[in-house]
């Protein structure tokens, strides 16, 4: 079978949450989207997907898959219109939604090369934290920084990030020692209060997956108040190694028992649809994997 067509018919199967939904997009029957999914299986020697009469779910060889089969797909579009003579100058106006700390910290550095490459392309830039609508809301894409679920979005991965637990050594030096992921209980935590999982901290340690249930004396939806509060001495956080990398680099935050590793994240662009993909959104994607391809805050 055409591995390109596996890729596509999964992950329509996927966006549209079972086979007949995907059957009008991909103008097949539900018996032949079947028989496409079974064989990618069969040659891939995983299951994928979860079948119940009710609904289907993505195993985690499938979720791995899923993400991956996407950037392939994006990338085969990229390639073609790469080489096609007709592709026009991309222009008007480009609508970017991104998260305000990674926006200041490590977009506006660079959308002055953009403009200065793209200059018939207008930015309109949006930072907040919630979660858009790009659709509902207009956006032509978005950075996002999450693990990626199953979406209807077509994402593309720039870079990763790690949660870093630190504080700085003064509050160190002021409290006491931290022997093990349970001592942090006894502390005050700054709580980023985006963070998907709560009070409850999740990390994987020498014995295997742990968590804790912290206690906040400072709560913030915005990373870098978190930030602050912590470089004052104001309390133990878990913030994005893209945000406190140069701050541990300098010693002004310590990692803090660094044998327990809290949650990775992608960092992602993400779009509505690969279909008729317009050329200022896909000079956008290219231009970002391009300039995060080596991160400062990984070196």
């Amino acid at each position: 079978m055409d591995r390109a067509l596996e890729m596509q018919v999964f992950c329509t199967v996927v966006d549209k949450g079972s086979f007949i939904g995907a059957a009008e997009p991909l103008g097949m029957s539900k018996a032949a989207i079947s028989r496409y999914v079974s064989g990618l299986e069969e040659r891939l020697g995983a299951r994928l997907l979860h079948r119940t009469t009710r609904r289907l779910s993505l195993t985690e060889e499938g979720r791995q898959f899923y993400h991956q089969a996407r950037e392939v797909l994006a990338l085969m579009d990229q390639a073609e219109e790469a080489v096609s003579a007709t592709a026009p100058e991309p222009s008007g106006v480009l609508r970017v939604n991104a998260p305000v700390s990674f926006g200041v910290l490590h977009l506006a550095p660079i959308w002055g090369e953009f403009m200065q490459a793209y200059p018939n392309v207008e930015l309109d830039i949006c930072l907040n934290d919630r979660l858009v609508d790009l659709v509902e809301e207009g956006f032509d894409a978005a950075v996002r920084i999450a693990r990626m679920e199953s979406s209807s979005l077509i994402g593309r991965r720039l870079a990763g990030t790690r949660m870093c637990l630190c504080a700085s050594p003064d509050y160190l030096a002021r409290h006491s020692q931290l022997r093990t992921l349970a001592d942090l209980a006894q502390h005050g935590v700054i709580a980023y209060t985006n963070f998907a999982s709560g009070n409850e901290w999740q990390f994987t340690g020498p014995n295997g997956s742990e968590s804790v249930r912290t206690r906040s004396i400072v709560r913030c939806n915005n990373g870098d108040t978190c930030r602050s509060i912590a470089l004052a001495g104001g309390g133990i956080a878990l913030q994005p190694s893209f945000m406190v990398a140069d701050d541990l680099r300098k010693g002004d935050l310590v990692e803090i028992l660094p044998e327990y590793q809290s949650v990775e994240l992608g960092i992602y662009v993400v779009y509505p649809t690969r279909k008729h993909l317009a050329t200022k959104v896909r000079v956008l994607i290219n231009f970002l994997a391009e300039r995060f391809a080596n991160p400062q805050w990984e070196q």
